[in-house]
């Protein structure tokens, strides 16, 4: 999905989203708060994936320090970065 300019990104837009994306592609349930990595359940082969995802279903760019696998180890984290980051493009006009 898609975010529309129009649309703001919530927190629990977000997160609902993230969490259909996993549930679909691992065929399992998340709590928002599990660390993805550290239990096995994605490799971080899959972290590519997620950034994929995020940059498509939020308009973000994620780059550079950024990429760091911490911010992808849990649905809130990813929930923080998306909102960090879609905030910063609104600031700087993005």
């Amino acid at each position: 999905m898609t975010t529309s300019p129009d649309k703001a990104i919530t927190a629990a837009h977000v997160e609902k989203e993230v969490l259909e994306f996993l549930t679909a592609r691992t065929k399992q349930s998340w709590d928002p708060d599990t660390d993805l990595f550290a239990d096995g359940g994605v490799s971080s082969l899959f972290a590519m994936e997620l950034v994929v995802f995020l940059e498509e279903a939020f308009g973000i760019v994620i780059a550079g320090a950024d990429l760091r696998l911490d911010n992808f180890r849990t649905v809130l984290r990813m929930m923080e970065l998306v909102r960090r980051l879609s905030t910063n493009d609104l600031v700087h006009g993005g």
